[in-house]
C-alpha cells in the first residue's frame, strides 16, 4: 500500500464528500386559521413584496441609474447562493459523520483512495472508543467554554476597549456533535525516545456563539463550523518518572480545512469574495500557532529545556532542482479547440508554509526550467514537496496537474532524480533532482562544502547555500526607557545581508520575553555577519544593537552561542540573550544516484502518478520501474547513535537493619533475611539473601546501560525474606543527574520510612574512551576484583547499528523475503524490525552490549526469513574492531551461506569503559610501594537534595547537624518580603517512629504575632520536603529590620511526654542580601543562644 498518508490526507483536505440528505417527512396539514390570522397573514405578505419593490421605487424616483440595482441583485443572489452551499456543505458533513459505517459499506468498491484512513490500512487505527468518550463528554466541554467566555474572555476584552465595555456573549452552545478523531497513526519507529502520533481530526458541528455589543445595537456570531486536518502530536522526552512524559508538542503539517457559517452581523463575511478572505485571515491566525514551523509546547516536569522543544533545529535540508516537464496538456486552443495550440508552463514548488515559483516558458508543451531552491524540512516523515504545474494566462492560469514526493524518501536515499507523472492532468510529468543535505556540527568540511558550490550553476540568483543558520531570541534585560521614563515595546530585526526578519513585539516592558526562532540560508559564514537591532515597536527609536561576525562561531564549540550579548548604543546594563547555532549542509559523496529513468510516456492518474510514501514497492519514486541505485559505502546512523552511557552500582553493605523475625510476640528479639532490590529504567536486580544479619555485606555488582534523560531516578527497597510475604525494611531513592555529575560516589544512604538502617554503595558512572593502553589496564584491575553474584565488570560498550542489506537471495517459492536480523554477543541477542518483502531491506536500527573482554568475543549476526528460512550469517571478531582508527568499523560486509553479491552494511563501534579505581590503583602500582588505598569518600553538599525525592546522605560523622533549607528574599516588582520554606535534613528522632515535623516562625518584632507562620506537617520523615512559600507586604526597608526566629517542632499529641523542639534558628535579615533571593541550608540549634 504504497500511498497510505497521501491518500488519507487527501481525504482529509477534501473533506467529508457530500451526502444526499434524508428526507423529510410530509408536513401535517395546517389548522383552520381564524379570520384575523388570516389578515396578518395576507398584510405580512403585502409588506414584503413593498420592501422587495421599495429600492427600485426609490431608484427611479431619485434618477439612479438600473445598474446599481442590478448591482445589489447580484450581490443579494450571491450571498444567498454562497449561504445556501455552506449550510448544504454542513448538513452533508454532519450527516456523513453519523452515518459514517453505513455511508463506507455502500461504497465499499469505490476507489481505494476516496476510502478513509481506518479501511484496509492498518497503520492508521480506528480509535472509536476514544470518539465514545468524547462524545459523552462533550456537554461538559461545553460547560467549560461557556464559562471560560463569560467569566474570563469577556471581561478582558470589555477591559481592552472602552468601546467594547457593553460586549456579553448572549449565547454559548458548542452542539451535539463533537469533535471527531477520524484515525490515529502512531510513528515509534524514528526516536526510542518519543512517541509521534498523527491524529487525523474532523468536526462538523451545530456550534452557536453569539455576541452583542448593546452600546452600538450590534449582533453577530457564529452557527456551524467545519475544522478538518492532521494534527501531529509529539510526546517527549520519554522519562523514568510519572507523568513518564517530559512535554506534550502539538501542531498542524499542513493547513487544515476550515469553513465557518457567519450569523448576524457577521453575515456579511459570507458575501463572495470577503467569505474566502475572512477565512484565510483565520486561518492565518491559527497558522501562527499551530502550522509548521510554529508549535504548541506544553512541558510537565521542571528543569526542561522547552526551548528546544519548541523550536528545535530543523531535521535536514532538501535542494531541489527543477530541471524539465514533458508531454504538458495544451490550454491554448484556437477556434474554441478545433486547433490545438501551446501552453505557457510555470511550477509553483510548496513544503509547508515555503513557497516558490519558476519563471514561466512560452509556448511550450516540454519545458526546462534548469532551477534550484532550499527547503529548510522541520519534520519527517509527514512533510511533502507538492510541485502544480499551471499554464499562464492573462486572466486566469490553467492546472496542468501536481506531484507530490514524502520528503522522508528523500532524507532515506540521500537523492532521488526522477520523473514524477503528474495527477489529475491528462498527461504531463515533471523532471525533479531532490538532494538531502545532513546538518552538521562540525566546520572540518566547510572549506569542501564552499568549494562544491561553486562549481553547480542555477538560473536563480540565489548561489547554494553553504550552512544554515538557526537564531532563538530569548530575552533582553534593562533596556532604555523611552521619553518621559516610560516603558518601551520592544521588537527585534535580525539581518543577514539583504534578509530582514522580525520577531513579536512586547508591550510596555524593558526587559521583553520574545522566545522566537528564526532560521537563515548562510553561503558562506567566513564572511558574513548577523546584525541585531532592537527598536522600539514604531522602529524609529532604536534601543540598542548587536553585530556578530559569524567566523565566531566557526571557532566555539558544537558551532554553537548560548549567552547574553552586551547591546550597543545602549544603557550599561542592557543585554540580550540569544542562542545561535550554525549548521554545516552536507552532500555524501556516495549519494550520487544512477541516470534517471526516462520520462513516463503514461497518464497521470492511479497510484503511481506523481505521489509517493515511503513504502516503496519494486517501483520507483514517479511510479516508474525503480533504477538500481548506487550504495552508499558507510553508514549513517541518527545523531544519538552511540550517546548511552553505563552506570555500575557496587552494593556493599548495610548497618543497623531492623529486626523483623522476632518471637513469642516480639517478646523476644530476633534477627531478619535480608535482601535489596533495585529499579532502574525498568530494570529491576535483586541481591542475595543473607540469613539473620541485621548488618549484612552483600558484595555484588550490577552494571545497566542509560540514556540521559532528564528525571530518571534509581530506587533502593530492603526486604526481609520469609515464608509467606516479605517484610518492609526501608528505601531511598537516588537521582541519575546527581550520579552523572559527581562520576564516582562512595558512601553511606539512610534508610527512609523506617526507625533504623542505612546502606553502603559504591556508584559510578563510568567515562567511555578510544584508548586501547587504558583497555589494558582497566582489563587488568577487572581481573582483580571478585563479587558475590559471580559479575564480571564490563571493559567496553558495544554500539551496533543495521542499516541495510543488498542481493539477498529469494525464498524457496521465488519470492522476495521478508527479511529479520537477529544479533547476537554470548547470550545476548536483539532482533530487528521484519522488513516488507525485497531483496534489499533496510532496518536503520540500533543495538549496544556489555563487552567483558573484546579481545575474545564475537558478534554474530544472523539474517532469515520471518525468522526462519536462514537468509545468510555474519560473524565479527571484536579484536578486529580494536584495530580500527577510533575503534569504528563501518562498511559492507559478505554474508556466508547466501548469494555471492549479498552484502550488509554495519557500523560497529567500541567505547572502552574507564574506571576511576583502575587509573588509581594503576598509579599506586607504579609507585612501588605495594600499598593499597581507598578512593576519598564523595561529598555531596555541592548537590540540591530536593532532588533526592525524600532521602538522606550521612558521612562517616553519625552526629549530622539538622538543618533547614530557606530561600529568603524581596521582590521589587511586588513589593513584598517572601520566605519559601524547602526542606530539613538530619532531624533528630522524637519518637520510636521518628518524628512528624512541622516549620513555625515569626518575625520579630511582632507583639501581636500577625507574622507567625507555620507550614503542613510531615509524617514520619527526618528529610521533610514542604516548598512553601509565605509573603509579607513589607517596604524593603522596613524588611531589612526584621528578624526570622524559626523553629522546627514535632508535632505530638496533647498528652504526649515526646519533646516538641527539634532546633531552631534566628537570623537576622539586615545581614541578608534580600534582593539577591539567597538559597541557603541553616543549622538547627536546640534551644536559642
Amino acid at each position: 500500500m504504497p500511498a497510505v498518508d497521501a491518500d488519507a490526507d487527501a481525504e482529509m483536505s477534501r473533506g467529508p464528500a457530500p451526502a444526499p440528505a434524508p428526507a423529510a417527512p410530509a408536513a401535517p396539514a395546517s389548522p383552520s386559521q381564524t379570520p384575523g390570522e388570516g389578515a396578518v397573514s395576507v398584510l405580512w405578505s403585502y409588506a414584503k413584496c413593498v420592501a422587495a419593490l421599495l429600492p427600485v421605487y426609490l431608484a427611479g424616483y431619485y434618477g439612479f441609474s438600473v445598474s446599481l440595482v442590478l448591482l445589489g441583485l447580484m450581490i443579494y443572489i450571491g450571498y444567498k447562493h454562497s449561504r445556501l452551499e455552506k449550510e448544504m456543505r454542513l448538513r452533508s458533513s454532519m450527516y456523513l459523520l453519523e452515518n459514517e459505517r453505513e455511508f463506507t459499506t455502500q461504497k465499499l468498491f469505490r476507489a481505494r483512495r476516496d476510502l478513509p484512513p481506518w479501511v484496509n490500512f492498518p497503520d492508521v487505527e480506528k480509535v472509536e472508543w476514544l470518539n465514545k468518550i468524547l462524545q459523552q463528554a462533550w456537554p461538559f466541554v461545553g460547560q467549560y467554554l461557556e464559562k471560560l467566555l463569560v467569566e474570563t474572555i469577556a471581561p478582558a476584552i470589555r477591559a481592552s476597549s472602552i468601546h467594547l465595555q457593553t460586549l456579553s456573549f448572549t449565547k454559548v452552545n458548542l452542539g451535539e456533535k463533537a469533535l471527531k478523531l477520524v484515525g490515529v497513526k502512531a510513528h515509534t519507529e524514528n526516536d526510542k525516545r518519543q512517541v509521534m502520533l498523527d491524529l487525523y481530526l474532523s468536526y462538523a458541528g451545530d456550534v452557536e456563539i453569539n455576541v452583542e455589543i448593546k452600546k452600538y445595537f450590534c449582533k453577530a456570531g457564529v452557527k456551524g463550523v467545519q475544522l478538518h486536518g492532521k494534527l501531529r502530536v509529539i510526546l517527549e522526552p520519554l522519562i523514568g518518572d510519572v507523568p513518564l512524559v517530559g512535554a506534550i508538542t502539538m501542531f498542524f503539517i499542513r493547513r487544515p480545512k476550515l469553513d465557518i457559517n457567519w450569523t448576524g452581523l457577521t453575515n456579511l463575511l459570507d458575501i463572495p469574495g470577503l467569505n474566502a478572505m475572512s477565512d484565510t485571515m483565520i486561518m492565518d491566525a491559527i497558522a501562527s500557532h499551530l502550522v509548521l514551523p510554529n508549535r504548541l509546547t506544553i512541558p510537565l516536569v521542571n528543569d526542561l529545556h522547552v526551548a528546544q522543544l519548541r523550536s528545535p533545529l530543523p531535521r535536514g535540508v532538501v535542494r531541489i532542482h527543477l530541471l524539465e516537464a514533458e508531454d504538458l496538456t495544451a490550454k491554448d486552443t484556437v477556434i474554441k479547440g478545433l486547433i490545438d495550440g501551446k501552453s505557457d508552463p510555470y511550477a509553483v514548488l510548496r513544503v509547508g508554509t515555503q513557497i516558490f515559483t519558476s519563471h514561466h516558458v512560452d509556448s511550450n508543451l516540454n519545458p526546462q526550467w534548469r532551477e534550484m531552491y532550499e527547503v529548510i524540512v522541520h519534520e519527517v516523515p509527514g512533510q511533502e514537496l507538492e510541485v502544480e504545474v499551471f499554464d499562464k494566462d492573462p486572466d486566469q492560469d490553467d492546472f496542468l496537474g501536481r506531484a507530490k514526493i514524502d520528503l522522508d524518501i528523500v532524507k532515506k536515499a540521500r537523492v532521488v532524480d526522477d520523473w514524477f507523472n503528474l495527477r489529475d492532468a491528462p498527461s504531463g510529468s515533471v523532471h525533479l533532482r531532490l538532494e538531502w543535505l545532513s546538518l552538521l556540527s562540525s566546520a572540518d568540511r566547510l572549506s569542501e562544502v564552499i568549494q562544491k558550490n561553486q562549481n553547480l550553476t542555477a538560473k536563480t540568483t540565489d548561489p547554494p547555500s553553504a550552512a544554515i543558520l538557526a537564531v532563538y531570541m530569548d530575552q533582553a534585560y534593562e533596556l532604555p526607557m523611552r521619553k518621559g521614563n516610560k516603558d518601551p515595546s520592544p521588537m527585534v530585526q535580525i539581518s543577514i545581508q539583504d534578509t530582514t526578519k522580525e520577531s513579536k513585539t512586547c508591550y510596555g516592558t524593558n526587559s521583553p520575553v520574545w522566545e522566537d526562532a528564526f532560521t537563515f540560508f548562510i553561503q558562506d559564514p567566513r564572511k558574513q555577519d548577523i546584525d541585531i537591532q532592537v527598536k522600539d515597536d514604531d522602529r524609529a527609536l532604536s534601543l540598542g544593537s548587536l553585530t556578530i561576525p559569524l567566523s565566531r562561531l566557526l571557532e566555539s564549540h558544537d558551532l554553537t552561542l548560548d549567552q547574553w550579548f552586551q547591546l550597543e548604543n545602549s544603557g550599561s546594563a542592557s543585554r540580550l540573550y540569544a542562542k545561535i547555532v550554525l549548521r554545516i549542509l552536507w552532500l555524501s559523496d556516495d549519494a550520487s544516484p544512477t541516470t534517471p529513468s526516462p520520462p513516463p510516456s503514461g497518464s497521470g492518474s492511479g497510484l503511481g502518478s506523481g505521489e509517493i510514501t515511503s513504502n516503496q514497492g519494486s517501483t520507483g519514486p514517479g511510479g516508474l520501474a525503480k533504477p538500481q541505485p548506487s550504495r552508499p559505502q558507510n553508514t549513517t546512523p541518527d545523531l544519538e547513535f552511540a550517546t548511552e552511557g553505563v552506570l555500575r552500582i557496587h552494593l556493599v553493605e548495610a548497618q543497623n537493619l531492623i529486626a523483623k523475625d522476632n518471637f513469642m510476640g516480639g517478646m523476644v528479639k530476633g534477627k531478619s533475611d535480608p535482601y535489596v532490590k533495585i529499579k532502574v529504567a525498568g530494570i529491576t536486580f535483586r541481591s542475595h539473601t543473607i540469613k539473620e544479619n541485621l548488618n549484612p555485606v552483600w558484595n555484588e555488582l550490577y552494571e545497566v546501560i542509560l540514556t540521559q534523560l532528564p528525571g530518571q531516578e534509581i530506587q533502593f527497597e530492603l526486604f526481609d525474606k520469609d515464608i509467606d510475604q516479605d517484610d518492609f525494611l526501608g528505601r531511598f531513592k537516588l537521582n541519575l543527574r546527581d550520579i552523572i555529575s559527581a562520576q564516582f560516589i562512595d558512601t553511606w544512604y539512610t534508610l527512609n520510612d523506617v526507625k533504623s538502617g542505612r546502606v553502603h554503595l559504591v556508584m559510578e558512572w563510568l567515562s567511555r574512551v578510544n584508548d586501547i593502553p587504558r583497555l589494558e589496564q582497566v582489563l587488568q584491575y577487572q581481573s582483580q576484583q571478585t563479587y558475590q553474584n559471580k559479575v564480571v565488570p564490563s571493559a567496553a560498550l558495544l554500539f551496533v547499528y543495521v542499516e541495510r542489506a543488498h542481493g539477498l537471495p529469494l525464498k524457496k517459492n521465488g519470492k522476495e523475503p521478508k527479511a529479520g536480523v537477529e544479533i547476537t554477543l554470548k547470550n545476548v541477542s536483539y532482533k530487528t524490525k521484519i522488513c516488507e518483502r525485497s531483496t534489499s531491506p533496510r532496518w536503520d536500527e540500533a543495538f549496544h552490549f556489555l563487552v567483558r573482554d573484546p579481545r575474545d568475543e564475537t558478534l554474530t549476526v544472523k539474517l532469515s526469513h520471518s525468522w526462519g528460512q536462514t537468509l545468510g550469517s555474519l560473524t565479527v571478531l571484536l579484536r578486529e574492531v580494536l584495530s580500527e582508527p577510533d575503534l569504528v568499523l563501518d562498511q559492507w560486509f559478505h554474508l556466508d551461506g547466501a548469494l555471492p553479491e549479498s552484502q550488509i552494511l554495519l557500523r560497529v563501534t567500541l567505547k572502552v569503559l574507564d574506571t576511576q579505581l583502575a587509573l588509581c590503583r594503576s598509579t599506586l602500582g607504579a609507585g612501588g610501594d605495594g600499598v593499597e588505598t581507598f578512593m576519598p569518600k564523595w561529598d555531596p553538599s555541592h548537590l540540591d537534595l530536593k532532588h533526592r525525592g525524600g532521602f538522606s546522605i550521612v558521612t562517616d560523622n553519625a552526629n549530622s547537624v539538622c538543618q533547614v533549607k530557606l530561600t529568603i528574599g524581596y521582590s521589587t516588582e511586588e513589593n513584598r518580603l517572601f520566605i519559601i520554606v524547602h526542606s530539613c535534613r538530619n532531624l533528630a528522632a522524637c519518637s520510636k517512629d521518628g518524628a512528624d515535623p512541622y516549620v513555625s516562625f515569626v518575625l520579630l518584632p511582632d507583639k501581636k504575632a500577625t507574622t507567625k507562620r507555620r507550614t503542613a506537617t510531615k509524617k514520619r520523615d527526618l528529610n521533610p520536603e514542604f516548598n512553601e512559600r509565605f509573603d509579607f507586604d513589607f517596604a524593603l526597608e522596613e524588611s531589612m529590620q526584621k528578624k526570622l526566629d524559626l523553629s522546627v517542632k514535632h508535632s505530638g499529641s496533647f498528652m504526649s511526654r515526646e519533646k516538641e523542639l527539634i532546633g531552631k534558628v534566628l537570623l537576622d535579615l539586615d545581614q541578608i542580601d534580600l534582593k539577591a533571593c539567597v538559597t541557603q541550608w541553616y543549622d538547627l540549634v536546640a534551644e536559642s543562644t
